[in-house]
């Protein structure tokens, strides 16, 4: 069974975008062609913030909500941890 993830997006006006996904690279491109979501093809994406897995749609739907409920800085504070988590596990011990 796949895992499922939520993934921030920055638009190139500064806004964020929040979604769920299997597959986060194929979702993203999509939003880039202008094939995803409605908000994406009004404000392109930028890059790729984060993306942070779950066991499930569920759950992952979820977390979604309880992210877009966060304020920009706050989703933005989340990101950054989660950048700085990623660059701490990738050096060897």
């Amino acid at each position: 069974m796949s895992a499922w993830y939520v993934y921030l997006i920055e638009c190139r006006d500064g806004s964020l975008y929040t979604g769920v996904a299997v597959d986060v690279e194929r979702r993203y491109a999509e939003h880039v062609a202008g094939k995803g979501a409605r908000y994406t093809r009004s404000h392109p994406p930028l890059r790729l913030l984060a993306q942070f897995p779950h066991p499930d749609r569920s759950s992952a739907q979820r977390a979604e909500y309880a992210i877009k409920q966060l304020s920009a800085s706050a989703k933005r504070a989340l990101c950054a941890n989660a950048a700085l988590s990623n660059a701490a596990s990738a050096v060897p011990a």
